[in-house]
């Protein structure tokens, strides 16, 4: 059985008289689980609770044993979440958000990082700046940072969202890959699970 990496236990999260969460708990172990269900069910906000980004009203989350709330700074070095709808890094080149994410990651993978930029045709635009990149290119660069970081558990929300079908395909391709991996947990949301992607747990928010 692969090695359990995240865990959520009893976590009780609501936004201002939003109830969002109560009394969830999950094992999350390495390959990949898949969060699913439609829109406003809390998928991006569960992610959020596992990035660290959001504190549980109740109940704890810990990686790798290291609890998000009693260590975030060492918690947060193991996991890898960037908001893909942020417009917060768009005064940077995607090689200037390398940079950060190689001061973040101890085990960021330079090699593997060409890789994906070849990958995901994203060459020509490693120069510019990000917000003279479409919502579609944008999101390549998440995502070639996501699988470069080398974090123990990598959070992606709607991953092939405004991607081209060669990206989407390239993606699948590489979330195979990484799918039987034994000691790296990758948790995507997304509406439904893509067919013949191999997961070791789906958690269906709208159950």
């Amino acid at each position: 059985m692969p090695n359990t990496i995240l865990q959520a236990r009893d976590v009780t999260f609501e936004f201002p008289l939003q109830p969002v969460f109560s009394h969830f708990s999950a094992t999350l172990r390495a390959g990949i689980t898949y969060v699913a269900g439609g829109e406003s069910c809390g998928k991006s906000t569960l992610l959020r609770l596992f990035s660290g980004d959001l504190t549980p009203q109740a109940g704890s989350i810990e990686v790798c044993g290291i609890s998000s709330k009693d260590k975030l700074a060492s918690y947060k070095q193991h996991v890898f979440w960037i908001d893909p709808r942020t417009s917060a890094l768009d005064h940077l080149s995607p090689n200037d958000y390398f940079d950060l994410q190689r001061k973040d990651y101890p085990e960021f993978d330079d090699a593997l990082l060409l890789e994906l930029i070849e990958g995901l045709s994203l060459s020509d635009h490693v120069s510019k700046a990000i917000y003279m990149l479409s919502a579609g290119s944008k999101r390549k660069v998440w995502l070639a940072a996501a699988f470069a970081s080398g974090a123990t558990a990598t959070l992606l929300d709607e991953p092939f969202a405004a991607l081209d079908k060669a990206s989407i395909n390239f993606l699948l391709e590489r979330l195979e890959c990484v799918a039987h991996n034994t000691n790296r947990a990758w948790v995507i949301a997304d509406y439904e699970v893509p067919q013949n992607l191999s997961t070791v747990l789906t958690i269906d928010l709208d159950l």
